[in-house]
C-alpha cells in the first residue's frame, strides 16, 4: 500500500487506517482462517510502511518551509508595494488641494464678472423692454395697430402679455392728456381678455388639456382670471347632474373634476373649493328647498323625514369632500356651506319637533280610546281634588261611587310601542339636526312630552281609572281588576326605561340635564308607586270585606262541628269561590313584586299563599 498524503485527509481515524493496512497485507487478516495468519510478513509491512511515512514527513516538511520563505519573500515585496501608493496618494492629494484652490480662484472671478456683466445687462434689457413697449405705445397712440403681434391670432399669448404691461403703464399716466390711449388700450386688453377666456372654453370642450393650462397661465395675470374660473366651473357641470340622485352626481363631479383642476391651474385648492361652494349655493341649495318648502306646511311628518335625510346625506358628501385639497381648514369652509343651506330649517326645527310629536302623541292616545268606545274623563285638578287624593291615600276611603270598566284595563302596549317608536324618531333627528350646545336641553323637552303622553295621559290615566273602579271594602262583589293593570303598568314602564337608558342617556350623560331627567323619572315613578301601592291595599280590604260577608251571612254555628270533619266547609268553599280562580293569592303577591320593581327601592313582599 502506497503512502499518499491524500491518505491522511479529513476526517481521518487511525484505527481505521491500521485496519484497512493489514487486509491489505497478504496473510496479515482474517481472510484464510488462522493458518493463514503471517504475524512476521504483518510486522515487515508495518517497518516499511513506518519507513515511508518517515519520508512522506520529510518530504512535506520540507514543502512547508518552501512555501514559509516564499510568504515571508512576497510579504516584503506587498509591503514595499503599500508604501509606494501611500507616497503617491499623498502627491495626488495635495495635487487635488492646488487644483481645488485654483478653481476657487477662478470661480470667484467668474462670479465677480457675472455680476458685473448682470449689472450691465440688466439696465439694458430694461431699456429695451422700455423701447419695445414704447413702439407698441406709439401705435395705440396713433390708433394704427401694424405690429404682427396684435394681428395674428397665433401669437395671442405674447400680445397678452404686452397688452398686460401697457394696461398697468396707461392706469399710471394723466387721464386729461392720455384719456384716448388709455381708452384704446383698455379696449384691446377686454378683447384679449375676452378672446383667451373663449379659447380656454373652447379648449375645455375639446378636452386639451395642455392647451387649457397655457391659457390659465396667461389669463393669471389679467383681471379676467375669476371669470376664467367660473367658466371652467360651469362648463365641467354641464351633463353632470342627469339622475336624481344629486348628493351622488356631486360626489362623482367633484372626484372626476379634481385630477383635472390639478393638472390646469396653478392654484388647484382654490379652484376646487370655489367649485364646490358653487354647487352647494346653487344644486344642493334648490335641491333642499324643493324638498322642504313644498311639505313644511302641509306634511310636518314627511317634512322632518326630508329634513333628516338630507342633513345627514349632506354631512356625509362633505365627509366624502375631505379627500380633496382645499385648502388649510377645509373642514371649517364645509361647515359653513351645510350652515347657510340649513340654518333657516334648523333655527325653528325643535318647535316643529315638539309640536308633530305633541300631536302625533295625542291622536295615537285618542285613535286608541275611540277603538274601545271610551270618552276620556278629565282627572280634575285644584285644592278639592288634591284633598280627595290625601284622603284616599291615608284612609284608603272610596271618595265616590266605583266605575264599571267591563275589565278594560284602558293600557295597551300597541299605542305604547307607537308613542315610543315617534320618541326614538324624534331621539335620533335630534341628535342629527340639534347644534352640539343645545342637544341636552332639546332631548330633555322631548323626553317631557314622552312623560306628559306615555306616563301621565296614558299610564296615570289607567290607574285613576283603576283606583276608581275599586269597590269599597263593604261591597258585596270583589273585583281583582285593578291587578291587572298593575301587571300591564309594569310592563310598559319598562320598556320606558329601556328608552331612557338607551336613546336618551348618550345624548345628555354629559350635561347638567341628566340630573333634572333622573329627578324627573324618579318622580313620576314615586307617583305611580304611591297610586299602585293604594289600589293593591284597596283591592285587599275589598277581597277581605267580601270574605266577612259571606262568611257573617251563610255561615252556621253546626258549621264549625261538622258531622265529617275530612269535609271542607260550604262556606269556605263559597268564599273561595266567590272570589276568584284558585290563582288569586299568587296574583296579588305577583302584582305586589312588580310594584316593587318599578320602585327600584322597596324589597318585594314574601309571598305567604298556599
Amino acid at each position: 500500500m502506497a503512502t499518499t498524503p491524500q491518505l491522511f485527509e479529513e476526517p481521518f481515524d487511525a484505527d481505521e487506517y491500521i485496519e484497512r493496512l493489514a487486509w491489505r497485507t497478504p496473510g496479515g487478516g482474517s481472510k484464510g482462517g488462522a493458518e493463514a495468519f503471517d504475524p512476521k510478513r504483518l510486522l515487515e509491512e508495518f517497518e516499511n510502511h513506518i519507513e515511508e511515512l518517515k519520508l512522506l514527513d520529510e518530504k512535506i516538511q520540507r514543502r512547508v518551509e518552501k512555501l514559509e520563505h516564499q510568504c515571508h519573500r512576497e510579504a516584503k515585496e506587498f509591503a514595499h508595494k503599500v508604501q509606494d501608493l501611500q507616497r503617491s496618494n499623498q502627491v495626488a492629494f495635495q495635487h487635488f488641494q492646488e487644483l481645488d484652490e485654483h478653481i476657487s480662484y477662478v470661480a470667484t472671478k467668474v462670479c465677480h464678472l457675472g455680476d458685473q456683466l448682470e449689472g450691465v445687462n440688466t439696465p439694458r434689457q430694461r431699456a429695451v423692454e422700455a423701447q419695445r413697449l414704447m413702439t407698441y405705445f406709439n401705435e395705440f397712440l396713433d390708433g394704427d395697430l401694424r405690429s404682427d403681434v396684435f394681428n395674428n391670432p397665433e401669437k395671442i399669448k405674447e400680445a397678452a402679455d404686452i397688452i398686460q404691461k401697457l394696461h398697468l403703464i396707461a392706469q399710471e399716466l394723466p387721464f386729461d392728456r392720455f384719456a384716448d390711449v388709455k381708452a384704446k388700450i383698455a379696449s384691446k386688453y377686454h378683447d384679449l381678455e375676452r378672446q383667451l377666456i373663449q379659447e380656454f372654453t373652447a379648449a375645455q370642450r375639446r378636452g386639451e388639456i395642455g392647451r387649457m393650462r397655457e391659457v390659465a397661465a396667461v389669463l393669471l395675470h389679467f383681471k379676467g382670471y375669476a371669470h376664467c374660473v367660473d367658466v371652467y366651473i360651469k362648463q365641467c357641470q354641464e351633463g353632470a347632474y342627469m339622475r336624481s340622485d344629486v348628493f351622488e352626481d356631486t360626489a362623482l363631479l367633484c372626484q372626476r373634476v379634481n385630477k383635472q383642476v390639478g393638472e390646469v391651474f396653478q392654484s388647484p385648492e382654490t379652484v376646487m373649493a370655489k367649485l364646490i361652494q358653487n354647487i352647494f349655493e346653487n344644486k344642493l341649495q334648490a335641491h333642499v328647498k324643493e324638498k322642504l318648502d313644498e311639505t313644511r306646511r302641509s306634511d310636518i311628518e314627511q317634512y322632518l323625514k326630508n329634513l333628516y335625510d338630507l342633513y345627514t346625506r349632506t354631512t356625509a358628501l362633505a365627509s366624502k369632500l375631505t379627500e380633496f385639497n382645499l385648502g388649510s381648514d377645509k373642514h371649517t369652509f364645509l361647515s359653513k356651506l351645510i350652515k347657510n343651506i340649513f340654518s333657516t330649517y334648523l333655527e325653528s326645527y325643535i318647535e316643529m319637533e315638539k309640536d308633530y310629536l305633541r300631536t302625533r302623541s295625542a291622536m295615537i292616545l285618542q285613535r286608541y280610546y275611540d277603538s274601545k268606545n271610551h270618552q276620556k274623563r278629565p282627572l280634575g285638578g285644584g285644592s278639592i281634588q288634591e284633598l280627595k287624593e290625601r284622603i284616599r291615600q291615608r284612609t284608603n276611603l272610596p271618595l265616590g261611587p266605583s266605575i264599571d270598566t267591563h275589565g278594560e284595563t284602558f293600557l295597551s302596549q300597541e299605542v305604547v310601542v307607537n308613542l315610543l317608536q315617534e320618541t326614538r324618531h324624534a331621539f335620533e333627528r335630534c341628535n342629527r339636526l340639534s347644534d352640539p350646545s343645545d342637544l341636552p336641553k332639546n332631548a330633555f323637552s322631548i323626553f317631557l312630552l314622552l312623560v306628559e303622553h306615555l306616563c301621565v295621559d296614558h299610564i296615570d290615566y289607567a290607574l285613576e281609572i283603576g283606583l276608581s273602579a275599586i269597590p269599597s271594602a263593604d261591597a258585596k262583589n270583589a273585583n281583582l281588576y285593578f291587578l291587572d293593570v298593575v301587571q300591564q303598568a309594569n310592563t310598559i314602564f319598562h320598556l320606558f326605561d329601556k328608552q331612557f337608558n338607551d336613546h336618551l342617556m348618550p345624548l345628555i350623560s354629559s350635561s347638567p340635564k341628566l340630573t333634572e331627567c333622573l329627578h324627573k323619572k324618579k318622580e313620576v315613578i314615586e307617583q305611580m308607586e304611591v297610586k299602585l301601592d293604594t289600589g293593591i291595599d284597596r283591592t285587599l280590604n275589598c277581597m277581605v270585606g267580601q270574605m266577612k260577608h259571606i262568611l257573617a251571612t251563610e255561615q252556621k254555628k253546626t258549621d264549625f262541628r261538622p258531622e265529617d270533619e275530612n269535609n271542607v266547609m260550604i262556606q269556605c268553599t263559597a268564599v273561595r269561590s266567590e272570589l276568584h280562580p284558585a290563582s288569586t293569592p299568587g296574583l296579588i303577591c305577583k302584582a305586589k313584586r312588580n310594584c316593587s320593581r318599578m320602585s327600584f327601592k322597596k324589597p318585594a313582599p314574601r309571598c305567604v299563599c298556599t
